[in-house]
């Protein structure tokens, strides 16, 4: 019996599922080694697909790497105004427990020149994007003091900063956490008490007469 071609559909899957397993392998070669130590050819050994696939998806190394911060953007959601403000800083202490690579590759972002892909430039390929995502976040801070949410004394900018740098602190900075608790930083025991405690924390932020318009 002839061997039936596959169809376009079966096709578009099959590419997406090759995309998808470019970006995963992407994502921890990145991690670890930061844009400029990454290399394509590891990335394709891990992904198990050939070099060249990387530059046909994704026009080569640094699309690759604007395609996986469009992912992080799709997953991680910039502002949930239907959630309280706990809630949203506990989902991330949550993304980077499982996801400890993301936050591996912001710290690679701060720490090495990344050769003009700093993402958080307007004028980088995928800056704009990148700006508007950390821009909604200080909106939608801003909105929920002007519900009274938030204490109308805090600057929404600093507020995202400081529960951004605590959300990825269990990865970034897992001795302080047994340090200081005794408990190891991916443990269950200890994301379900910090996140508890970030919420208390917001808690005595909140109240007040919201910030005049």
């Amino acid at each position: 019996m002839p061997r039936r071609s596959p169809s376009g559909d079966q096709r578009k899957r099959d590419a997406e599922r090759t995309r998808e397993r470019i970006l995963d392998s992407a994502l921890v070669e990145f991690g670890e080694h930061g844009f400029a130590g990454a290399r394509t050819s590891a990335i394709a050994a891990r992904a198990g697909v050939n070099q060249q696939l990387i530059s046909y998806y994704f026009s080569g190394k640094e699309g690759l790497y604007q395609a996986l911060q469009q992912r992080w953007r799709n997953t991680s959601g910039a502002a949930r105004p239907d959630r309280p403000l706990a809630e949203v800083v506990a989902g991330f202490v949550e993304l980077g427990a499982k996801r400890r690579s993301w936050a591996r590759l912001l710290v690679w972002e701060g720490l090495a020149d990344t050769g003009g892909t700093d993402l958080g430039d307007p004028d980088a390929e995928g800056g704009g994007e990148t700006q508007a995502y950390f821009t909604a976040m200080v909106d939608d801070v801003r909105r929920r003091q002007h519900s009274g949410e938030l204490s109308a004394d805090l600057d929404p900018a600093y507020v995202v900063l400081t529960f951004f740098a605590a959300a990825m602190a269990p990865t970034v900075l897992p001795q302080v956490v047994r340090r200081l608790t005794g408990l190891a930083a991916d443990s269950p025991e200890f994301l379900d008490a910090y996140a508890a405690q970030l919420g208390r924390v917001l808690g005595h932020l909140g109240g007040g007469t919201p910030p005049p318009d």
